[in-house]
């Protein structure tokens, strides 16, 4: 009876894996890459905000934005819910249009960024993970979608 009772309860909040669910299995591993990227992509801009600004100011700005982006994804991804799914997926898109304009226009024209932002030439100072996480995130947060009810 407490069980019934834990159980429907646990199904209005979400279910028994809300706030675990996205951070199984290979969510885990997006949890930990997306933490790492947010930790590196924070103190980056940062640092290069504080010290640096004026040099460039529109690639420190791109990588605080980039920062921003890391970090509000681990918190959906941690968070967990159906919710925290679309919220997740939706600004995995955002963030893999952003590496490929970032990318592409820093390819394109160089001199507009005396250095480097987090999603220059889409990643290469970051082994390309900005590049391939969104598309993972992406692949990730599509195949876990729960299951609509009958």
């Amino acid at each position: 009876m407490a069980a019934e009772r834990s159980g429907a309860a646990a199904g209005r909040q979400g279910g028994p894996s809300r706030g675990r669910g996205l951070a199984k299995g290979p969510g885990m591993l997006l949890v930990w890459l997306y933490g790492v990227m947010s930790v590196g992509a924070v103190s980056r801009s940062v640092l290069q905000i504080a010290t640096e600004f004026g040099r460039a100011p529109l690639a420190y700005t791109l990588s605080a934005l980039a920062a921003v982006v890391y970090v509000f994804i681990t918190y959906t991804l941690v968070r967990g819910g159906e919710t925290a799914r679309r919220a997740a997926l939706v600004c995995c898109a955002a963030e893999l249009v952003g590496v490929l304009t970032v990318g592409t226009w820093t390819l394109a024209d160089p001199g507009a960024f005396p250095d480097a932002t987090v999603w220059s030439d889409y990643g290469y100072g970051y082994v390309f993970i900005p590049v391939l996480l969104p598309v993972t995130g992406i692949m990730w947060l599509r195949n876990s979608r729960r299951p609509t009810a009958a």
